[in-house]
């Protein structure tokens, strides 16, 4: 059986009458769907690259910036809030590590996986809590209490349990991931 391309009909058989796309041989369809796939493939490998570059460089300038940072605050006899913003940076740069490490892994395999993502959501819950726990200590000083503060403090109290919350659900969500990849069977 030989096919004949129509102008504008599609596809004729040959006996001369008009077969619709869904009656197109799969050999047809595959090919298509191979070359259409081998150039989604390569602009996707290509986007990784360059996140994968980018969150590499970003990762470098982060962990430079956190270290002149400790340095000078070292040299300048270090208090709480230079402590705050290093320590700010470091879990900033951890969170970029995870999320390259995603990239990664989504670059070898071929698909996105779950726990990275929940990951990445655990530490910069958890950096939030740390940043919001230094900030308020600051608070607590004799002589700087007042009802400005005082509010401050609530809301930040709020956000606290909030975050606790949302950590907790993190955690747990990891742990189920774990367990369904565990007991699930393998193909």
């Amino acid at each position: 059986m030989t096919l004949k391309t129509g102008p504008i009909a599609g596809r004729i058989n040959e006996s001369g009458t008009r077969m619709d796309s869904d009656e197109l041989p799969d050999k047809d369809v595959t090919r298509i769907g191979k070359m259409a796939s081998r150039a989604f493939l390569r602009v996707e490998v290509f986007a990784y690259l360059i996140l994968g570059l980018l969150l590499a460089l970003t990762a470098l300038l982060g962990v430079g910036s956190a270290a002149v940072s400790l340095w000078r605050d070292v040299q300048e006899h270090i208090n709480a809030t230079a402590l705050v913003l290093t320590v700010d940076r470091l879990l900033f740069v951890l969170m970029v590590v995870e999320i390259l490490h995603t990239v990664r892994v989504s670059f070898r395999s071929g698909t996105l996986v779950c726990e990275p993502f929940l990951i990445v959501g655990l530490i910069a819950s958890i950096r939030r809590m740390l940043v919001i726990t230094l900030e308020s200590s600051q608070v607590n000083q004799p002589g700087k209490w007042s009802p400005e503060t005082q509010a401050l403090f609530n809301a930040t109290m709020l956000e606290l349990a909030v975050l606790g919350g949302l950590i907790l659900i993190m955690v747990i969500s990891i742990c189920l991931l774990r367990y369904s990849e565990r007991s699930a069977p393998r193909q």
